[in-house]
């Protein structure tokens, strides 16, 4: 059975090469880089077994890329105290949005009005279920502080991201810069499937859910490897990806 390999990072920013993986079921750490080829310097190597290659890689490589722990650092909390995050962070919060459907929005009062009329209306964020999350958000906003995210749209598009296609004008309203992205680009772009905030490019909040689409925990982990590694695929979906009003204008215009 194939290993399932996750890019860590390069030393490179040119050819990618050398680079860091690492399998995520043993935690073993794979890195290629160019061969050893002298003669000489093979000889001085001790332990070198038929079959094994010798490989150079720059030491900032290891110290940036390779895991400093044998597991990954991480806190699970419960959805009360990762709530607590969003009146917390000093300047930004980022999310990857990426699954098809979230049970918790089909809880909000205007579910059904979406379903029945394909609108959640304008009063979508007096709902109980969001005012706490507008209100938090709308006073971060208004002291400068950034709150984006990056929504990923499946062909054809879901129910559940037509809702939350329709909500974004709603965030938008309160300070969310929202933007979206075919998933075909973002797994085009090798972007991972993971769904995550970003908090201050310091706190990765990975988000748990089980097999009905319920949000169950999350796991907080600020490991810098694998904080650098969400900050670089924040930058890359940002750069990519369509800022809201433009995207749903352009998906209208094609069905």
């Amino acid at each position: 059975m194939a290993r399932r390999l996750r890019f860590n990072g390069t030393g490179s920013g040119v050819t990618g090469c050398p680079s860091v993986h690492e399998d995520l079921d043993t935690g073993e750490v794979i890195v290629h880089g160019p061969p050893l080829t002298d003669h000489n310097d093979l000889a001085q190597l001790q332990h070198l077994s038929e079959g094994e290659v010798a490989v150079v890689v720059p030491r900032d490589l290891l110290v940036d890329w390779t895991p400093k722990e044998r597991t990954r650092q991480v806190r699970t909390i419960d959805l009360d105290e990762f709530g607590s995050l969003f009146g917390k962070f000093e300047h930004t919060a980022w999310r990857l949005e990426t699954r098809q459907r979230y049970a918790s929005d089909e809880k909000n009062d205007h579910w059904q009005r979406f379903v029945d009329t394909g609108e959640v209306g304008d009063d979508w964020a007096d709902a109980s279920e969001v005012r706490w999350f507008r209100d938090t958000i709308r006073a971060q906003t208004e002291q400068g502080k950034r709150m984006e995210r990056v929504r990923l749209v499946d062909r054809p598009v879901t129910l559940g991201q037509r809702y939350l296609l329709n909500c974004a004008k709603g965030n938008i309203g309160f300070g969310e810069d929202i933007r979206n992205m075919w998933r075909a680009d973002a797994d085009r772009l090798r972007l991972p499937a993971e769904d995550f905030w970003l908090f201050d490019s310091r706190l990765v909040a990975l988000l748990q859910f089980d097999q009905d689409d319920e949000l169950t925990h999350v796991d907080l982990i600020t490991e810098p490897a694998e904080v650098v590694r969400c900050c670089m695929i924040r930058d890359a979906a940002w750069h990519h990806a369509v800022p809201w009003k433009r995207f749903t204008a352009e998906m209208n215009g094609d069905t």
